[in-house]
């Protein structure tokens, strides 16, 4: 008994191709319906999908014609970066709706979209495919990857719509490189003119800057510092010169003076004419006054002659002799005075000798009385070298007053030369700089000229149309064999699974295995099912309702097909044309 229940469990765990040909028989209505409404749908599907047809032109990126050893371009980015700038200034929403207009796209959708939308799409079907090469890298040496043409493409409906299309984006992308190159070179060649014109005027003004400050600092430039110094030198050396002479000049003045005095201006004899000896006293005496005290034996003596010869000739002293000896008491009196009380006795002697003086010069005449002109020859000779040692001496002390001017004029530029230097330095520096620069600019200026002549006789980097927009010939999608062979595959796929999903879910005991499974033993004999008249209808009711399920199945799909997606006619016209098409045969005629 055991071991008859092991073999019934074997047996029911184990199924053979008659088990499966006995459900594929018994759900082969299932599988059929659901087969035929998918793979009817799939059908339907890959016949009424629009076309989608494919137009392309490749644009080749060519280098410039003059070697960039000799002429360097003004557009220095990358192909791929100028493309996709290209492609922003392309797309925009002026253009594609322009394109839209001129070729009639998108009518359908305009109606039932917003105009976003509508060029959102167009922007997605526009196409933009890098074409590199593997090129070498002149700075580096290495090879690197470098895009060397580009393929432009657009997707629509009407082939002849996209082929113009095509054309149209082609022309607006070579239209628009050109345009872009051409105005970067001006304004590169611009910006270097007015660049070149601002430092042009700036080194005329720093010019007219340098030029007022050097005259107005001629003498303390650093270049005259040199001679600025030998010129203090060569001053020094004259002021000893003048001092030199005025001192000769001067030991030459006391002696003719002293000369002057012993010889009569009128012919008499000094040693026999008492008023020309006394005038010699005077003139000795006022020299000796002023290198001894009133006290020396030399002064009292002069004093006791001077004082007999005026007693003997009646002559009392001049004027000038007066105001002379006056001065010098005044001298005397302020110096005693700084060193003594007032009630000093050298005080009031002096100052009371200075009283009597005075007196004596408001007692003489205002005028002196005129004198005779002297004829004595020796006189006169002398008294002419003495005007002109005066002369001398006068000419002497203003060329050394002009010398100690200048001097001190020549230690001001010295000690004015540092500041001076380092603004001058500054000046030449900053006018230095900017030659320097606008001598750069002005190379970078003819470059750019060149540059913009290169771009403008088109003989720089260029985009050139090697393969314009064809009319294309097959649509690209749908790929309408692949989506029969995956509705096939679907189709089979569902009607088998849904066949094993209702198999495993049906419990009904069907066959010998069936009744070991439920009673653990293997049963005598097996008696086949005879169906009564009424299961015999019921089967066929069954059988007539799945069919039409699946006609209802493919009549919405129809349907939906024409109210959603293309109306019949027109799905039955592009059938009769791709018919047509495949086997060369108009049916639409």
């Amino acid at each position: 008994m055991t071991n008859t229940t092991r073999d019934v469990k074997m047996e029911e765990n184990t199924k053979d191709l008659s088990d499966y040909l006995s459900a594929f028989k018994r759900r082969r209505s299932a599988i059929a319906a659901t087969y035929l409404v998918i793979f009817t749908l799939g059908v339907i599907v890959a016949l009424v999908w629009p076309p989608t047809y494919e137009s392309s032109a490749t644009i080749l990126i060519e280098e410039q014609e003059v070697p960039r050893e000799l002429v360097q371009s003004t557009v220095t980015s990358y192909a791929t970066q100028r493309i996709q700038m290209i492609s922003q200034r392309v797309m925009t929403r002026a253009n594609l709706m322009e394109l839209i207009e001129k070729y009639g796209l998108y009518r359908d959708e305009l109606e039932r979209q917003t105009t976003e939308e509508v060029l959102a799409a167009m922007q997605e079907n526009i196409g933009i495919e890098m074409i590199s090469a593997e090129v070498i890298d002149p700075r580096s040496g290495r090879p690197m990857p470098a895009t060397i043409a580009f393929e432009l493409s657009f997707q629509g409906e009407n082939p002849d719509q996209v082929q113009k299309v095509t054309s149209e984006l082609t022309n607006l992308y070579l239209n628009e490189n050109l345009k872009q190159r051409t105005s970067k070179a001006a304004q590169s060649l611009a910006f270097m003119s007015d660049e070149a014109n601002r430092l042009r005027r700036k080194i005329s003004n720093l010019e007219t800057e340098l030029a007022d400050f050097k005259e107005k600092h001629l003498h303390s430039l650093p270049e005259q510092a040199q001679l600025t110094t030998q010129l203090m030198d060569r001053t020094e050396r004259q002021l000893d010169d003048v001092d030199n002479q005025i001192n000769a000049l001067e030991d030459r003045k006391f002696y003719l003076e002293g000369q002057l005095g012993q010889i009569e201006p009128h012919g008499q004899d000094v040693e026999m004419n008492p008023a020309a000896r006394l005038k010699a006293l005077r003139t000795q005496y006022f020299a000796l006054s002023a290198r001894y005290s009133p006290e020396h034996p030399d002064v009292r003596r002069l004093q006791r002659e001077i004082k007999s010869l005026e007693e003997e000739t009646g002559l009392g002293p001049d004027r000038e002799s007066l105001l002379t000896e006056r001065d010098r008491l005044q001298t005397e009196l302020a110096a005693l005075k700084e060193k003594y009380a007032p009630e000093h006795p050298d005080v009031v002697k002096v100052q009371k000798t200075l009283d009597e003086l005075n007196t004596r010069i408001a007692e003489l005449p205002a005028t002196p009385p005129a004198q005779r002109m002297p004829d004595n020859p020796a006189y006169v000779t002398l008294q002419s070298q003495l005007e002109s040692t005066l002369n001398d001496i006068r000419s002497q002390e203003a060329r050394k007053a002009q010398l100690e001017a200048d001097l001190k004029k020549y230690e001001q530029r010295l000690a004015a030369a540092p500041a001076v230097e380092r603004e001058y330095s500054s000046m030449r520096r900053e006018l230095e700089n900017t030659v320097a620069k606008y001598q750069e600019i002005t190379a970078k200026e003819m470059q750019a000229q060149i540059a913009q002549q290169l771009e403008s006789e088109s003989k720089g980097e260029r985009f050139t149309l090697i393969d314009p927009a064809a009319l294309p010939e097959e649509p690209v999608s749908p790929n309408r064999p692949a989506i029969i062979f995956l509705s096939f595959v679907l189709a089979l796929g569902s009607g088998f699974g849904l066949a094993a999903v209702a198999e495993s879910l049906d419990h009904a005991i069907r066959g010998a295995r069936g009744v070991a499974n439920v009673l653990q033993v293997m049963p005598l004999a097996a008696i086949p099912y005879q169906p009564t008249a009424g299961e015999s209808r019921k089967r066929r009711s069954r059988k007539w309702k799945v069919l039409g399920a699946a006609a209802v199945g493919v009549l919405v799909a129809v349907l939906a097909v024409h109210f959603f997606m293309s109306p019949l006619d027109v799905l039955w016209f592009r059938v009769l044309r791709k018919a047509g098409d495949m086997t060369g045969m108009d049916f639409i005629g």
